[in-house]
């Protein structure tokens, strides 16, 4: 279901963006108009690429590597508090 959210999401700023782009002024000379269509195409660009990347699961292995740092940081913190003087150490 999450996956799913991103979907919507990224349709709804496409369909923003296929209907907003032919209303836009550019391509005429630098006006105030000009500007805003540029950085509005830019920001809902931005906006579907975050998507994009979420669907695509690009940083699943940095997820699952912070997941495993996360169990050892528990761990560690359990062994302390049961009184454990040896704790198991990182390697890079």
């Amino acid at each position: 279901m999450k996956g799913m959210k991103n979907v919507i999401y990224m349709s709804a700023a496409l369909g923003m963006l296929f209907y907003s782009v032919p209303q836009l002024e550019i391509g005429q000379d630098i006006t105030l108009p000009t500007v805003f269509g540029i950085g509005w195409i830019c920001l809902a660009l931005l906006v579907i690429a975050a998507h994009l990347h979420q669907i695509l699961g690009v940083d699943e292995e940095k997820r699952q590597e912070l997941v495993r740092v996360k169990r050892m940081k528990r761990w560690q913190m359990e062994q302390m508090l049961r009184g454990k003087k040896k704790l198991l150490q990182i390697r890079k």
